[in-house]
């Protein structure tokens, strides 16, 4: 199974190869950061949930091929020393994936996918650093911190891959 994706102007494509390694709703501080300052860039498509959680479909970065218009990739990082980074398609100010430092996987933004192909969140993360977390539906588990089977999903990932990290150039940054 091979998904086809691009940025929302068409300019960036990508190929995702094989099921993700899991599906989840992020609700910390630093994508809700991220996502209030994606969302001033102007013509940014909708990326996020109506409250605000992050979905994102991670994936192995053995797995994710991109086949043009790599050009438009610009990282941003919340302070000079954030070891994560998320990355835009700068044509149209698509949200494409986070990428966390010496990580195996990218954090694909859900939005890639059309709405009627969207893989299916699994759960929500970071609850805990919520203001409010009952604002949330009782339609995911709602995980304070990540949990357990989410970090042996990973680790399973990483074991699969013979403990690779294959590296990622993004070729511009996002001043924000």
């Amino acid at each position: 199974m091979t998904d086809r994706l691009s940025c929302s102007c068409g300019k960036l494509t990508l190929e995702v190869e094989g099921p993700s390694i899991i599906n989840a709703e992020c609700c910390c501080n630093s994508c809700r950061t991220a996502g209030d300052r994606f969302e001033t860039l102007p013509g940014v498509p909708i990326f996020r949930t109506p409250q605000r959680t992050t979905p994102y479909v991670l994936q192995r970065k053995d797995r994710v091929r991109f086949t043009s218009g790599t050009e438009h990739l610009a990282e941003y990082r919340l302070t000079g020393k954030s070891p994560t980074r998320r990355v835009v398609a700068t044509c149209c100010n698509t949200p494409v994936f986070t990428e966390f430092q010496a990580g195996h996987w990218l954090s694909l933004y859900a939005s890639l996918w059309p709405a009627a192909s969207r893989p299916k969140m699994q759960l929500r993360t970071m609850v805990a650093d919520l203001p409010d977390p009952g604002v949330l539906p009782p339609d995911l588990p709602n995980a304070k911190g990540q949990t357990g089977n989410f970090m042996l999903k990973l680790l399973g990932a990483w074991i699969a891959m013979g403990f690779r990290v294959p590296k990622l150039d993004v070729p511009g940054k996002l001043a924000l």
